[in-house]
């Protein structure tokens, strides 16, 4: 057959090689741009509302006052602790889908300290006893799957899955032990009167601690998953597990210590939200975190810093979002799409950061060239 039968297709993709980290930003940020344009143009076909006023309002909902700003500081620091947990699993190719689950062991722990102690203990012993039970309940969470994938190779997403179920029914089975006043079904706020067990204000700012905690659990993580040894043995399994064990990595310690640390700070997070922030317990009160964390971290690729960034994002259109539908008098559901058409687009961005498209040049310009 004859060459010039054969035609070229008329879009050629090519895997790029590595690019400028500033190329990378500034095809993420055109993909942000770009999805506020479009975000305009549904706004102003659908609700017939002037989409500047709208984006004033979103922006005035994480920036309009102190308080609103140290909600959205709280709410980032929280979420960004989860992707950062979840983050050393994913990195080695280990599909945690079990945050949830963690953070809720960590919740249930943290209030059973604080409603079986609180009559007769104060805080200045609550506190760090509420605190080491959470972190082993939600490491003993994450190690249970991870034992049984390092000796089994069970299927870790659906084990992982299952324990969120089993970790919401414990909750919700303690929340009618635990009620108060009987039948509401709820617990309300736990040591009300006397505050027992909850974490003091630092410079009397409620949220200022969490925040400090998320720093500090950051920073830490980026130091141990790029300087530490423990860190470049997940690099290697999530590489090639055959390759690890070449070169004398025990994959399946590597399997249960990295899961163990995961859970250990996601039961730090719930922690922090029944002792810091919420004073409560309920089946809802992680909020989605375990999923949505997921989503942060490989939005990231796995760097703890840069979870601070597309947390950020995620965190201020969710708080943008609620303060819409209050000043516009339109329900959530239309925030939500705004947040998902600028997650279509991010997520987007990272195929023409990872690839190149070629279009097949006409016959006029190729004799052209000749």
């Amino acid at each position: 057959m004859d060459n010039k039968d054969i035609k070229e297709p008329l879009i050629h993709i090519t895997k790029r090689k590595a690019i400028p980290k500033k190329q990378e930003w500034t095809i993420r940020l055109l993909s942000i741009l770009f999805a506020l344009i479009v975000c305009a143009i549904v706004m102003a076909v659908t609700t017939h509302l002037n989409p500047i006023a709208v984006y004033a309002e979103i922006f005035d909902g994480s920036f309009g006052s102190p308080r609103k700003m140290w909600i959205l500081a709280k709410e980032l620091s929280i979420l960004l602790m989860v992707s950062v947990a979840l983050a050393p699993a994913f990195k080695m190719k280990f599909w945690n889908l079990g945050g949830e689950g963690q953070m809720l062991a960590g919740i249930l722990a943290t209030a059973a300290c604080m409603i079986y102690m609180g009559k007769n203990l104060p805080s200045a012993v609550i506190i760090p006893v509420s605190l080491v039970c959470a972190v082993l309940a939600g490491g003993l969470w994450a190690f249970i799957p991870a034992f049984f994938k390092a000796k089994w190779n069970t299927n870790e997403t659906l084990f992982t899955l299952m324990m969120n179920y089993v970790g919401m029914q414990l909750v919700a089975y303690y929340i009618i032990i635990w009620e108060s006043p009987k039948g509401s079904g709820k617990v309300g706020i736990i040591n009300q009167s006397s505050g027992a067990g909850w974490l003091p204000n630092l410079f009397g700012q409620p949220y200022l601690l969490v925040v400090l905690v998320a720093l500090a659990v950051t920073v830490g993580m980026f130091i141990y998953m790029n300087y530490s040894k423990h860190g470049f043995e997940i690099s290697v399994v999530g590489e090639s597990q055959n390759t690890a064990k070449y070169v004398g990595v025990k994959v399946d310690r590597v399997i249960m210590r990295t899961l163990l640390l995961t859970g250990a700070i996601c039961g730090l997070v719930g922690w922090l939200m029944v002792a810091g922030t919420d004073h409560t317990i309920t089946t809802t009160l992680g909020g989605g975190r375990g999923f949505l964390g997921v989503l942060v971290a490989w939005l990231a690729h796995f760097n703890p810093i840069g979870m601070i960034l597309s947390g950020f994002l995620i965190v201020f259109m969710s708080r943008g979002a609620s303060e819409i539908s209050t000043a516009f008098g339109l329900n959530e559901s239309f925030g939500d799409i705004m947040t998902g058409i600028i997650l279509f687009f991010v997520i987007g961005s990272e195929f023409f950061i990872n690839y190149e498209v070629h279009f097949r040049k006409s016959h006029r310009k190729e004799a052209a060239d000749v």
